[in-house]
């Protein structure tokens, strides 16, 4: 049965992806597209990864998804001149993706056994990060300069968010999700939802440290629930001019990158944790990475600031 249902769910992956690329109608794409997340992130928890798992559905499914069914409604029909390659186009573009297809399955069958892995060394430096995660090991302690790397790639995200509005429009709010009242169910759903879904991120920050879970996880759950509670009415929205906001936002990059400034001077390198509060530092920096993330994502959903302008 684990085969067969692996089996299936492979198939169920192939033509997702084929709907995603193949949907003449973008709205149709989009959805194929957040289809074919949360199926990729099933094979992921099946490959016994949660951690990725988690993160494929709340951000390359949910938040972008979401990003592109608002783009998707804005964007014109495409005219004979801009519909697309022609049949030719498309055949090359077929064979050039199952050549890459199969180039990339060779690679894998090729690979040794036991393929080659540093998870043993991961594993065996892990208890001086007084973590139990290893992923979240390897993310703060092992590869913190990635970690660092992406948060400034979503906060500069957010800046070509921002950059489709004029610049005094930057000291204004996004345009609201919908004219009038909010709808009766989005306000219940909002109050009955929004409590809820704050108590899963907290615990998905907190729990991260031993257990799968962390700040992307957490940052994604809470910036749905702020989006909630947006579309329901109970929360005003953001004023992209406010100083807090902007602390905020940038509190998750420069305070990793302060972190990495106090490695130098606590422990001789960029990076490195002060002996004996490596978890407590990893812990407050993830807080900040965390209301970060959280913020940015929802503001990266609104849109560019378009509302109105402070004096």
């Amino acid at each position: 049965m684990s085969l067969l249902f692996d089996g299936l769910l492979c198939l169920l992956l192939a033509g997702g992806a084929l709907a995603a690329v193949a949907s003449p109608a973008p709205r149709a794409a989009v959805l194929a597209f957040m289809g074919y997340g949360l199926l990729l992130g099933l094979a992921w928890a099946r490959l016994k990864a949660p951690d990725v798992a988690l993160t494929e559905i709340a951000i390359g499914s949910g938040i972008s998804g979401i990003v592109l069914l608002r783009a998707a409604a804005g964007a014109r029909p495409a005219d004979a001149a801009t519909a697309g390659p022609g049949a030719t186009g498309r055949a090359l573009a077929a064979a050039v993706s199952v050549a890459v297809a199969l180039a990339l399955a060779a690679m894998v069958l090729a690979l040794p056994e036991p393929a080659p892995s540093q998870a043993a060394d991961a594993a065996a430096a892990l208890p001086a990060t007084g973590l139990g995660n290893p992923v979240t090991g390897v993310l703060l302690a092992f590869r913190a300069l990635d970690t660092l790397l992406e948060k400034i790639v979503l906060l500069l995200a957010l800046v070509g968010v921002w950059a489709l509005a004029r610049d005094p429009k930057w000291r204004g709010r996004p345009a609201p999700l919908f004219e009038g009242a909010a709808p009766a169910p989005s306000a219940f759903l909002a109050r009955i939802l929004v409590p809820i879904g704050v108590l899963v991120g907290i615990y998905l920050l907190w729990t991260g440290a031993d257990a799968p879970g962390g700040a992307f996880q957490s940052g994604a759950t809470l910036a749905a629930m702020g989006l909630l509670a947006l579309m329901g009415g109970i929360a005003p929205l953001p004023d992209a001019g406010s100083r807090r906001l902007r602390a905020v936002l940038l509190a998750g990059p420069f305070g990793l990158l302060a972190v990495g400034f106090l490695g130098w001077a606590s422990a001789g390198a960029f990076l490195a944790f002060p002996p004996g509060i490596e978890k407590l530092v990893i812990k407050t920096v993830e807080v900040a990475i965390t209301a970060s993330i959280a913020l940015t994502l929802i503001l990266v959903v609104l849109g560019p600031p378009a509302g109105e302008e402070r004096p």
